[in-house]
């Protein structure tokens, strides 16, 4: 049975943090399975599961108590298993490009669990649009579409949302 540990950290951000986290995962026999990490304003965050046997976790979880304090970081972490097979989903991805407003995430994450369809993974970026410097946001989801779910219909209803939000989207399956 492989166990699993998730770590988040956030702190200011400055080279060289990746390095030391990642050092001290495989200086405790642990490897990195799968990451996210993104500089939010002045602040560095990473999300990482990282995998090993219970007692290389153990120790993982001592260390990285001495590194929070080391690196100035807020480091979580918490046990978890690997996740069980999606079973009878699709894999389907969204993109979405608006004028910045408030609650389009929010908007967007109500229209899916609505319908039991659910995030697996999302990017936002806000930017300003070339030559016009108007605020835009950009929003792309991976999402789990159950496999009963008449997929025209869906499209159909989650582009006529997207039309009374004036929103620019695009659903389709992941490939590969």
């Amino acid at each position: 049975m492989k166990n699993y540990l998730v770590v988040s950290a956030l702190g200011e951000d400055r080279p060289g943090l990746v390095n030391e986290l990642s050092r001290v995962i495989l200086e405790c026999d642990c490897g990195i399975v799968d990451s996210r990490m993104t500089v939010l304003g002045g602040e560095f965050a990473i999300l990482l599961l990282v995998q090993g046997n219970w007692n290389t976790l153990t120790k993982l979880e001592m260390q990285l108590k001495r590194l929070e304090q080391a690196l100035g970081l807020t480091i979580v972490a918490k046990r978890t298993e690997g996740r069980a097979p999606a079973g009878d989903v699709l894999p389907y991805a969204v993109e979405v490009v608006a004028i910045n407003q408030p609650g389009i995430v929010h908007h967007l994450a109500g229209f899916f669990a609505s319908r039991s369809i659910n995030i697996e993974d999302m990017v936002t970026r806000s930017y300003s649009a070339p030559h016009t410097g108007t605020p835009m946001f950009s929003v792309n989801l991976a999402i789990g579409i159950p496999a009963n779910t008449h997929i025209a219909l869906l499209r159909e209803e989650f582009l006529d949302f997207c039309d009374d939000l004036n929103l620019d989207a695009v659903l389709e399956p992941i490939k590969g």
